[in-house]
């Protein structure tokens, strides 16, 4: 049984990301939350839970009000700002997330052309969130966190640009990816900034491809780096950096960004990364989701879950997005783990 806490799960959740006094370790999801379970429990399905505000609201409500996390978040997928910034996006379907067919910046001189639109939270895509966030904040937003995604600027310059693009111009022509990264540093600024507006308590920015699994520690400092300063200084609000694989390169430089949370995956460890970034960060993470929460039974989830927190995780959660098929069940074993854990 949950102990009673004497903080809403909001207040026990802005806490936990400031470093404060706790009674209990929040579990959350500040990736994705949507899975097929819930869909069908809701009715919220995707591709429409990625297109309409009301049953992205609801799908994302679901994973608290079911799931058992003690946040709700969205949207479901990477590609609101690719697509408001020129990318060409297949909608996917019940069990496949959005994704990109098309990108705008075929060589580098195209990379002049993308500017962020002068009404770029009234895009097709960006719109709908807000409204989303708005609807959660109004059902929820009282007692429950509210935490949206937005991509960061090295993972929508590898989406502009293509992967092979992205790459390249960061060995040949730094210049051009960082010119890219720059305007689109601004996009992520002002649509994080309206979604704290708009009720949001959290960003999480999700910028995996700046990390050590794809470019060096070195062009991480050099050119991304500075960015998530200005981030850091110009959005409004807790925030939050999640990179997939090992980030534990570039933790240490992190820790120094400005962001209260990085949420890791399960390649690194917590207790190494609690050796590195000390009292500067705090970290989240980070059961895996594509091998023990998708693949295993509750047992595993327990195991994994418990060892996350002995090693001092500040916020138990999903090391990345929730696969759709992931079973209903390991999610919840996450709050069961925590709270078998504090019952010791």
């Amino acid at each position: 049984m949950t102990k009673v806490s004497k903080f809403t799960l909001k207040e026990r959740f802005e806490k936990a990301l400031k470093g404060e006094a706790l009674d209990i370790i929040p579990v959350c999801s500040v990736t994705q939350t949507g899975t097929v379970e819930l869909m069908e429990l809701t009715g919220a399905y995707w591709p429409q839970a990625n297109y309409n505000a009301e049953k992205m609201a609801a799908l994302a409500l679901a994973g608290y009000e079911i799931a058992g996390f003690e946040n709700v978040r969205c949207p479901f997928d990477t590609t609101v700002l690719a697509e408001t910034l020129g990318c060409t996006v297949d909608e996917g379907s019940m069990d496949i997330q959005p994704y990109v067919t098309d990108f705008p910046c075929k060589n580098k001189e195209d990379v002049r052309d993308i500017t962020v639109p002068d009404l770029l939270l009234e895009s097709r895509r960006t719109s709908v969130v807000l409204d989303a966030v708005e609807i959660l904040n109004e059902k929820v937003g009282e007692t429950v966190p509210v935490v949206a995604g937005v991509v960061g600027p090295a993972g929508l310059a590898s989406t502009l640009g293509g992967m092979r693009n992205y790459l390249m111009w960061f060995v040949t022509n730094p210049e051009v990816v960082e010119e890219l990264m720059g305007v689109l540093t601004d996009a992520c600024i002002e649509y994080a900034n309206g979604l704290l507006e708009r009720g949001a308590h959290a960003i999480t920015l999700i910028d995996s491809e700046a990390g050590p699994d794809i470019i060096s520690p070195e062009m991480f400092e050099t050119s991304v780096f500075p960015l998530y300063r200005r981030v850091c200084r110009k959005v409004k609000g807790l925030k939050i950096l999640h990179m997939c694989g090992d980030a534990t390169a570039v933790l240490d430089p992190l820790a120094d960004a400005g962001f209260e949370g990085i949420s890791i995956e399960e390649k690194v460890s917590v207790s190494f990364a609690k050796g590195i970034t000390g009292n500067r960060v705090r970290l989240i993470g980070n059961v895996s989701p594509s091998d023990t929460l998708l693949t295993k039974g509750t047992d595993a989830v327990l195991i994994e879950a418990t060892a996350c927190l002995e090693d001092g995780i500040d916020i138990l959660a999903p090391g990345c997005g929730l696969a759709p098929q992931t079973p209903l069940e390991n999610i919840k074993a996450l709050v069961r783990a925590r709270d078998n854990y504090i019952s010791q």
